[in-house]
């Protein structure tokens, strides 16, 4: 038998199948058939809500509280709207998720929750911290020669533990996230205002570390690839009174530096 020509065959069907799978509208490709002569349709409709029941199950159970703040059936529905244009690109479902919160800046239904979108922002660093790769960490005794010398500081270019992530958002989603957690009271997080994160793996646990909107700005920077005078003077427009050694005395605490530059390293 021709295996390419078989190949060339199911290709269609194969393509078919896949445009079909999460658009009701389309019809099953021609030449689809089942082992015991029933109706194709019927079966495939089976698969068809199996495959989104699973996808919208790994979505709820990733953004457990973006889930609780809209509601089962918003959550549901929105779902199968980011699902119809988001197939997974990996088998490992701990994947899936990383374009939903664009996807809910731009929903229309969640316009009136400015909020939500850096809120499931949180939730889906926490996954990604959690699932990081393994990095070693630079400590307090590598960075000695480093920080003994201020000359060179200024131009240092700091690379985060791929465990390390930084938010900065215009909604108090740090307060909000833990008040879901048991830590406050919802009613008391006033939305309005501004609050950053550092998001880390300790161990087997994810922690949710507030900063001050200074230092969040000072880290997102460094993450970004700013040299640290650079990133200095972006957490100095934020604020002025500013620690500084606190956020890098933060980092080294944690093991959130993974590599240090300075001009002239080989």
């Amino acid at each position: 038998m021709d295996g390419g020509r078989v190949m060339s065959t199911l290709e269609p069907i194969q393509v078919g199948l896949s445009n079909a799978l999460l658009a009701p509208e389309r019809p099953l490709p021609p030449g689809v058939i089942t082992w015991n002569g029933s109706d194709p349709s019927v079966r495939f409709d089976v698969y068809r809500n199996n495959v989104v029941v699973s996808l919208t199950t790994a979505l709820a159970e990733g953004f457990p509280v973006t889930r609780a703040l809209v509601g089962e059936r918003f959550f549901a529905a929105m779902a199968r709207c980011f699902i119809a244009d988001h197939l997974p690109s990996s088998p490992i479902l701990s994947d899936y998720g990383d374009a939903l919160p664009d996807f809910i800046a731009a929903f229309p239904p969640a316009q009136g929750l400015s909020y939500l979108p850096d809120l499931a922002r949180l939730e889906r660093a926490r996954v990604q911290a959690y699932h990081a790769a393994d990095a070693p960490a630079l400590t307090a005794q590598d960075l000695a020669c480093q920080l003994a010398n201020p000359q060179r500081l200024s131009a240092a270019r700091l690379a985060l533990h791929p465990a390390c992530i930084v938010l900065v958002s215009e909604h108090a989603i740090v307060s909000l996230w833990a008040a879901h957690q048991g830590q406050g009271r919802i009613e008391d997080v006033d939305l309005r205002r501004a609050e950053s994160a550092l998001v880390l793996r300790d161990g087997d646990a994810v922690l949710v570390l507030p900063l001050s909107l200074e230092i969040g700005h000072f880290l997102v920077a460094l993450a970004a690839g700013a040299p640290l005078g650079e990133a200095a003077e972006i957490a100095a427009a934020a604020g002025p009174d500013v620690d500084l050694t606190q956020a890098i005395v933060l980092l080294i605490h944690y093991g959130g530096i993974a590599a240090w530059h300075t001009p002239g390293d080989l």
